[in-house]
């Protein structure tokens, strides 16, 4: 199997990894931590927040590096699409989410936005989820429509 046919499929594995992690949270940690005081959900959503960070920005990274060099060594735009969505969640986050993200962190106990913040947050998030399974659907067709020479 050649070069496009291993980065391929971790292209879309990377994707799938991104917006799945992404769901999981928009769908059951947020929620879950809905349930808490504002108090406690601010607690719990400082520390969720800073691991989830990195490891959702290195996957959106991933997925959209494979992503282009796949579309730079196969012209087919659906990677590009792809990587466009994946790479999308970047300036989606330090535009969009950010300021809310700082306000976040700097709450302390008491706060009075913090239940106004969470809940922005969580419809914010819910792009990411999105934009997510937006590049897993292009590199999912692109994939589909791949033929890998068997060297």
């Amino acid at each position: 199997m050649g070069t496009l046919g291993l980065v391929a499929p971790l292209a879309l594995v990377a994707a799938t990894a991104f917006a799945s992690a992404a769901l999981y949270v928009s769908a059951v940690e947020h929620p879950s931590r809905s349930a808490l005081t504002d108090d406690e959900a601010l607690h719990q959503w400082k520390p969720s927040y800073r691991r989830a960070a990195k490891f959702q920005g290195v996957l959106a990274l991933a997925a959209a590096g494979l992503g282009c060099f796949l579309f730079t060594s196969t012209g087919d735009r659906r990677w590009a699409a792809g990587a466009a969505a994946a790479v999308a969640n970047w300036p989606f986050t330090l535009l969009a989410i950010r300021p809310t993200n700082v306000r976040l962190l700097a709450a302390g106990r008491g706060s009075s936005t913090t239940f106004m913040l969470l809940r922005r947050w969580g419809r914010l998030h819910a792009a990411r989820v999105a934009l997510g399974w937006a590049a897993v659907a292009a590199y999912a067709l692109a994939l589909s429509r791949t033929r890998v020479r068997r060297d």
